[in-house]
């Protein structure tokens, strides 16, 4: 049995025409919502990866940051004890120093098994990303802006920068005549 009011409503014809576009359309938007959830969780998946591979790679950074002070610390105290002239004329202090030296090329090994590598920086053009200038010197024997002495060390974990180098870097020879003979150039 027909309903009249459906044959004779034009209105409620329309309406269930567009029922059935929206279960089209509600079938479509469904599929984008679930395509889109895919996208994400794939692009998700990726990130935790990414972060994962960064853990492996550089999760000892702060690790191998605060063991740069052991070996700043050894080689300190060799330069010390090596230059003390109280302990100069010890005979058994060569042996402790070489002790120290066995222990910072240990130390230096492991670094490198561990992709610690110090940076070169003598005679080298200042880098910012590697370097820290913490002094200029003047010099005519360097193209101004070449690193002449480093301070400390810096050091790069992988490619990443680990500590920056402290340096001192070269630049021109400034003429030093002082103020009052230019003045009195210019009154003569």
């Amino acid at each position: 049995m027909t309903n009249i009011n459906e044959e004779n409503n034009p209105d409620e014809i329309k309406k269930s025409d567009e029922k059935e576009l929206t279960l089209e359309e509600k079938l479509k938007e469904t599929e984008d919502k679930l395509l889109r959830s895919l996208a994400e969780i794939e692009n998700q998946r990726s990130r935790f990866e990414k972060d994962i591979k960064e853990a492996i790679n550089f999760g000892g950074f702060n690790f191998a940051k605060e063991n740069l002070a052991i070996l700043d610390n050894l080689q300190r105290a060799h330069t010390s004890i090596k230059n003390d002239p109280d302990l100069k004329d010890n005979k058994d202090i060569d042996k402790f120093l070489k002790n120290i030296e066995i222990i910072e090329k240990d130390l230096v090994s492991i670094f490198k098994k561990n992709k610690i590598e110090k940076i070169n920086s003598i005679n080298k053009k200042f880098d910012p990303n590697f370097h820290q200038a913490m002094t200029e010197v003047e010099d005519d024997s360097t193209k101004p802006g070449t690193i002449v002495q480093e301070i400390q060390a810096g050091y790069m974990f992988g490619e990443r920068l680990l500590r920056p180098a402290l340096v001192a870097v070269s630049k021109e020879i400034t003429n030093k005549t002082p103020k009052n003979q230019d003045k009195n150039k210019k009154n003569q």
